[in-house]
């Protein structure tokens, strides 16, 4: 048998389950997770491999209208991943109380490019565990009418179910290429990221209402050891009300943000960790070109 490796990348809407979906197919916490839309910024690669393939996913940011700089570079990703996929994955909230069709109604030139594709889609309808058989084929039979080109998956990334067939439909789907990466890389990603990651999943789930899509998190500093990671990291925020937000009375939010990204991090990386954060004021920062270039966007 001829190797095969490929790009799979996943597209869908904020809140979809994209993140869960590369999470449980790889068997690793990788993305971050939150019920927040747009917890997704930036473009993760997450790596399966085996003796005869090599599956490199992708996950991109939610798809929205964007509203200011920062989200218009969000959604500059997820148009460039229209373009270099081998393979793509459009999931889908089959459970959403506004309906199948709101989660599959994209901007319509968006909508276009996924209807012209020449390679394989794949329409994941996620979060179908409570549903019944008759209701599962509904749906499937909704989504058929919208992307008629797409073959259709029932499942659920949070209690793994579907992944069999997908991961099965996937590698039928992969062209035949030797390993683009070496088959001992799990992801793009070096630490500096995933740790500024972790910060920020507990800035979504830990403060309320706007404050956490005005944060954005930068290690400045990680040395790594045998028995113990130490980093340093800065948080920054648009407006100094903010910041009195983040580190709350006497220290004690940003102490609990802290604590629950530490714990998290010495699970991911299976050692101990020394987190310091310092919360900084950069005005506007989501609207700055220049900011969002230092920021890597």
């Amino acid at each position: 048998m001829q190797h095969k490796a490929g790009f799979i990348n996943i597209l869908g809407k904020p809140n979809a389950g994209k993140s869960t979906l590369l999470n449980a197919l790889l068997g690793e916490k990788l993305a971050i997770m939150s019920r927040r839309a747009q917890t997704t910024r930036h473009r993760i690669l997450g790596m399966i491999n085996d003796a005869d393939h090599q599956l490199i996913f992708s996950d991109t940011p939610g798809v929205i209208d964007p509203a200011y700089k920062l989200q218009e570079k969000m959604m500059h990703v997820v148009e460039e991943s229209l373009s270099d996929g081998d393979i793509y994955i459009l999931v889908a909230d089959a459970f959403s109380q506004k309906g199948l069709q709101s989660t599959l109604e994209f901007q319509d030139s968006f909508n276009q490019r996924l209807l012209e594709l020449d390679v394989p889609l794949v329409l994941f309808l996620n979060k179908t565990e409570s549903l019944s058989n008759e209701e599962k084929a509904l749906r499937s039979e909704e989504a058929r009418l919208r992307f008629p080109m797409a073959q259709v998956i029932c499942g659920s990334a949070l209690h793994n179910q579907g992944l069999e067939t997908l991961l099965s439909l996937i590698k039928e789907s992969l062209p035949e290429h030797p390993p683009y990466f070496d088959k001992d890389q799990f992801t793009d990603k070096n630490l500096r990221f995933i740790a500024s990651e972790y910060i920020r999943e507990q800035l979504l789930n830990q403060y309320r209402q706007e404050v956490p899509y005005h944060c954005e998190v930068v290690i400045v500093e990680y040395k790594e050891a045998p028995d113990i990671d130490r980093i340093r990291a800065e948080i920054h925020v648009g407006r100094e009300s903010q910041k009195g937000i983040l580190i709350g009375k006497g220290g004690l939010a940003l102490k609990s943000t802290g604590t629950e990204a530490r714990k998290n991090l010495e699970a991911f990386l299976g050692k101990k960790v020394y987190l310091e954060m310092q919360v900084k004021v950069k005005p506007n920062w989501r609207e700055d070109e220049q900011s969002l270039k230092w920021l890597g966007y």
